[in-house]
């Protein structure tokens, strides 16, 4: 790429809708990809613009009643530029603008000159300040390539010492890294989205490892499908397997699991079983999955009058009361017997989850919260019990009481304001979030209340879903970094931009992204949107990212792992 070459000039447009800029005859329309950046150099500024839409114009309708023929080179030469020419669609993005000093030195040297004269690309300097997009460049300003030096200064680079920078990726078409920061990033809610087989979960482990080794904060992850903890399956038409964080921070991660027996056959080393107990389970955990109970608002209701009177254990004596003791039970608390009966009745699925206890021998929440405060990164691993009942009710149990803990340690961080109590901040890894945000739901979950909390405790929410519009839009105002591989859904597209200014002109560009590999990132931990070309997980990204010591399997141990994921898969 020739980043001096000038690509064409500024012909028209408007701070609201965009700038259309006309290209040079010697410069293809084909070379000019949605997504691409491009710089235009004004008098003052430099404009650091995303293209947005490309266009074939005429200057005779002429043309268009008698085009050339196909063979006639030269012709199509002869009004190359002049008779014909593409245009591109800019929306100006950030402007790098001189500090005062330097800009009156820059209007001293025009002095006496062409303006034309300060049309030259120019890479930004260091101290130029990186602002918000004001202003437009005037008339025939030159447009170019954006140079390496550009997406530095607006992106930064990996190994800054002053921020924790983190590559999610590269540019369309140059070798230059995107960070994100991740100090911004754990400060919010955030979301990554996209439709099936787009590459969420390869992107939510890559971000997952970006923030354990730049130590941004401690991660809680319910991982529905066993991708994150331990090796997963490639994509792809042989097979293949890609490391967990488990492997790739063997000191630093920790893995639970709900079901031994699956976590066993996929060969993990040192996996920690834990079991939830009726007592743990709330009025409100259930009202979470009515709709996978089918209970009615009368049940719901009962449940209420249960717990009120039995406190912690009402589940274990609705499950031991015969028909006789119901109707006792009604009589004396104004109960419904058949809403009760129905509520029994349902509840009873309840004991076919292989995690759930009557009582469990020991609180497994506090040791979670205990691996936390050490600063673990903790995988929850649902295996064979990975429905939406089991991993709805298992995720509000967990994350309810997590966070319970959290607002404790926030309150008193808040009264002492000594900084050995301040909490680590802590991002949940939630999957199918759709389920748990929708409108009908978001108000009785708790990951409705953190979402909207934004960093008000310390606790954030990592939501993975290919339905973002399933999703309550004031939760989806509230996400900060937005994440999106291809969506092809127009309903999925209108809620990426919820609450985004200017997200019209990004519709076209996330609605073209490649099915693999590409996503649009937004939000609180980049400077401005961009597409990216996302990094390969893969060897290479395994000796840059984890950890030196990661203990390597023998082949036995490899072979035999990748045989029992086979057989689960059916090959």
């Amino acid at each position: 790429m020739d980043v001096d070459k000038r690509l064409g000039s500024l012909i028209q447009g408007s701070l609201s809708g965009g700038l259309e800029v006309r290209l040079e005859a010697d410069v293809s329309v084909e070379d000019m990809r949605v997504g691409k950046f491009l710089v235009v150099q004004g008098m003052r500024s430099r404009f650091f613009c995303m293209l947005t839409d490309v266009a074939l114009g005429t200057s005779s309708q002429r043309i268009w009643a008698n085009p050339p023929h196909p063979d006639d080179d030269f012709l199509r030469e002869v009004l190359a530029g002049s008779g014909t020419f593409g245009t591109i669609n800019l929306t100006p993005m950030l402007m790098f603008t001189p500090t005062e000093g330097k800009r009156e030195t820059a209007n001293l040297n025009l002095n006496g000159k062409s303006p034309l004269a300060s049309f030259q690309p120019q890479s930004s300097d260091d101290d130029d300040e990186l602002l918000p997009v004001k202003t437009i460049p005037s008339h025939f300003s030159q447009v170019y390539d954006a140079s390496e030096r550009d997406f530095r200064r607006v992106f930064g680079w990996e190994d800054d010492p002053h921020r924790r920078n983190f590559s999610v990726g590269q540019p369309l078409d140059m070798e230059v890294p995107i960070c994100l920061d991740l100090d911004r990033f754990v400060e919010r809610s955030n979301g990554i989205f996209g439709k099936s087989g787009t590459g969420k979960s390869f992107l939510t482990r890559l971000l997952l490892s970006g923030i354990i080794r730049k130590q941004a904060a401690v991660n809680l992850i319910f991982d529905m499908h066993s991708e994150y903890g331990w090796e997963a399956v490639s994509e792809g038409k042989q097979f293949s397997t890609v490391k967990g964080l488990r492997q790739l921070f063997p000191n630093q991660v920790q893995v639970y699991t709900l079901d031994p027996e699956s976590t066993q056959r996929r060969g993990i080393r040192d996996a920690q079983t834990m079991y939830l107990g009726f007592d743990q389970i709330e009025v409100e955990d259930i009202m979470l999955v009515r709709g996978e109970l089918n209970l009615s608002e009368a049940s719901l209701e009962n449940a209420i009058i249960l717990r009120n009177e039995f406190g912690k254990t009402w589940i274990t004596q609705l499950l031991n009361m015969t028909n006789e003791d119901i109707q006792i039970f009604c009589d004396e608390k104004r109960g419904n017997k058949s809403s009760i009966m129905a509520l029994q009745r349902k509840l009873l699925r309840l004991e076919e989850l292989k995690y759930i206890r009557s009582t469990c021998p020991q609180n497994y929440i506090d040791q979670i919260l205990q691996s936390l405060d050490a600063g673990k990164h903790v995988v929850v691993e649902f295996g064979s019990q990975s429905n939406m009942l089991s991993y709805m009710l298992a995720t509000n149990v967990m994350t309810r009481r997590i966070h319970g803990k959290y607002v404790r340690k926030a309150e008193k961080f808040l009264q002492s304001k000594n900084p050995c109590d301040r909490p680590r901040p802590l991002v949940i890894t939630i999957e199918e979030a759709h389920r748990f945000l929708d409108s009908a739901t978001v108000r009785q979950t708790i990951f409705g209340i953190i979402a909207r909390e934004m960093r008000k405790y310390f606790v954030t929410l990592l939501i993975v879903d290919q339905r973002p519009s399933g999703i309550d839009n004031e939760v989806m105002s509230q996400v900060g970094t937005r994440i999106t591989c291809l969506l092809n859904d127009d309903k999925d597209i209108e809620a990426i931009f919820t609450g985004v200014s200017g997200g019209q002109s990004l519709r076209s560009v996330l609605a073209k992204l490649d099915s693999k590999q590409q996503a649009l990132i937004l939000g609180h931990a980049v400077p401005m949107p961009v597409v990216v070309r996302t990094r390969p997980y893969d060897q290479t990204f395994y000796t840059e990212i984890g950890e030196p010591s990661w203990d390597e399997k023998s082949d036995e141990e490899v072979f035999a792992a990748a045989d029992a994921a086979k057989a689960d898969l059916g090959f």
